[in-house]
């Protein structure tokens, strides 16, 4: 706890609340948070120690919300669209006088001051300001935790986020339209929270300014997890949700460096968190050991079920929502890489769930083809959540988190490119969904197969054999692999009905020759031809 004065600092924030709680332990967050009242539903102590908390009627993020402060000569290089869309600076001026006449009725607030990013040279400093301890114990684990001297030294924030997330927006303020609100003014270095509680918002604020800020120093900003071996070799893991990120990452074998946001400039890779911040629907010791055991107390269950006897979390429950989560800070993965810093990496993977079960389960891919795959950003997801649906549908997300990039996707993809030249990375694209068929018809693709084939390649496995091209896509097949079934390694081969194969893989081709129409121009001919054949 720094010791400096509640109400000096309330001034400069532009507050006025009773009391002032500045970087508090987790133990007193968890006093405060069970003590919280005015909640819709209030926090709880799970058995094995974690806080549980409820974000309200908000229980993920809200993209089509977001806003970002127009200002000529200063957001000239913003991709300005349906991502990114612009707010005028009254409108912005506005949610935050709401966000400051909101915090100030409060009798009790919380700031938290972290960094982001773990090179020294590069991190930024964030400060937060919230109502809700919930709020605070989040941001405590997942930005970077200063040491009691950076505290002392900290001065004033970088970056300031305003949470007001209890108090709804003004759908009449130009450019809001709803309730909730999340505003971004890249010029004073501010973001407003409003009309939602949902605790990724603030995290997701700051990777997107990152994501701003970075490129434009010529490091790479990505959406992925890092791990590294014990040789010290370096990977990366990109993929959407439900592709298994976190968890193909969570390697005993290996050290985590992160599970989600991180960098790449001219020394490696680093961690921007200083926590993680997993999925929990369906979890089990067994499948995820590490996530398992990175719950207790410190940690933050976000809208889970648990028996009110005995507080044991079910988290086969998803009656609340199917995006329960856990924040935990990095240290508690055991083995987990501090400081969360890497070499640069030999191998990056991309992560995708193909519940068409067209694309083979690892496929090695050309620097062209990495950036067409990169800026497409493909996966899918089942049509609805009824058994026996069958039609899959396409997601197309660029650089595998378009919802949090701010500059053109090309600008990321061009700095992968040029990365993975220079350091002479692989880069496979590993198909975690189906096989055999699509949903309905195949089977989801083996996790241990999938961990059998990222080890193969990460062990150099894969150098010596021989590979075949996919007629459609392009891509470079393995002939084997250890561990691994010859015979599902070509996707056509898993299927009883080839022309039925046929049928489904001209499909999925035909969704990225739409889907990539938005890149094409001024898109090189070379980058074009990387795509697949229709």
């Amino acid at each position: 706890m720094t010791t400096s004065d509640p109400k000096t600092l309330l001034e400069r924030l532009g507050l006025t609340a009773q009391t002032l709680h500045r970087n508090l332990c987790p133990a007193k967050l968890y006093e405060h948070a069970l003590l919280e009242k005015g909640t819709r539903r209030p926090c709880a102590l799970s058995s094995e120690g974690a806080l549980i908390a409820y974000s309200g009627a908000k229980t993920g993020r809200s993209p089509l919300d977001r806003r970002i402060v127009e200002k000529s000569g200063e957001t000239d290089d913003v991709d300005w669209g349906k991502i990114n869309i612009p707010f005028p600076e009254a409108s912005f001026d506005k949610n935050l006088a709401i966000a400051k006449k909101f915090l100030s009725s409060r009798e009790t607030l919380y700031v938290v001051d972290a960094f982001a990013g773990w090179r020294p040279d590069i991190r930024i400093k964030v400060r937060v300001v919230c109502a809700r301890p919930y709020h605070a114990l989040f941001m405590h684990d997942m930005l970077i935790r200063p040491t009691e001297a950076e505290l002392q030294s900290f001065g004033e924030p970088d970056w300031t986020i305003f949470n007001a997330g209890q108090s709804p927006a003004d759908p009449t303020v130009e450019g809001v339209g709803t309730a909730t609100s999340i505003a971004i003014d890249l010029g004073r270095k501010s973001i407003v929270i409003l009309g939602t509680e949902y605790a990724g918002c603030m995290k997701k604020g700051v990777f997107s300014v990152l994501n701003y800020l970075l490129p434009k120093k010529g490091i790479l900003s990505m959406h992925c997890s890092a791990n590294e071996g014990p040789t010290g070799d370096t990977a990366l893991y990109f993929g959407l949700s439900g592709t298994g990120k976190t968890t193909l990452s969570a390697d005993p074998d290996r050290a985590l460096i992160g599970d989600d946001e991180h960098g790449w400039d001219d020394k490696g890779i680093f961690n921007i968190e200083g926590g993680c911040y997993a999925k929990t629907a369906g979890l089990s010791r067994k499948q995820e050991p590490e996530i398992w055991d990175a719950i207790r107390f410190g940690s933050v269950l976000e809208n889970v079920v648990y028996d009110p006897q005995t507080h044991r979390v079910d988290y086969d429950d998803v009656s609340i929502t199917e995006n329960t989560r856990v924040a935990y800070p990095l240290e508690s993965i055991k083995g987990s890489k501090i400081p969360a810093l890497g070499s640069h990496p030999k191998n990056i993977f991309f992560l995708t769930c193909d519940a068409y079960g067209v694309l083979p389960p690892i496929s090695l891919l050309s620097p062209e083809q990495a950036m067409y795959h990169f800026m497409s950003g493909y996966s899918a997801k089942v049509a609805g959540t009824e058994m026996g649906v069958k039609e899959p549908v396409a997601t197309f997300s660029a650089c595998f988190g378009a919802a949090f990039m701010i500059q053109h996707p090309r600008r990321y993809a061009e700095l992968l490119r040029e990365k993975m030249k220079r350091h002479k990375a692989n880069v496979w694209l590993v198909n975690t969904g189906w096989a055999g068929g699509g949903v309905g018809q195949g089977k989801r693709m083996s996790l241990v197969h999938t961990r059998s084939l990222i080890r193969a390649a990460l062990a150099g496995e894969l150098d010596s054999v021989s590979y075949a091209q996919d007629p459609i896509f392009g891509l470079r097949i393995p002939s084997s692999c250890p561990n691994v079934p010859t015979e599902m390694l070509s996707p056509r081969n898993t299927w009883v009905d080839k022309a039925a194969y046929d049928h489904a893989a001209l499909k999925l081709a035909k969704l990225f020759r739409d889907n990539f129409a938005q890149f094409r121009d001024p898109a090189s001919e070379e980058l074009q031809k990387a795509g697949p054949l229709v």
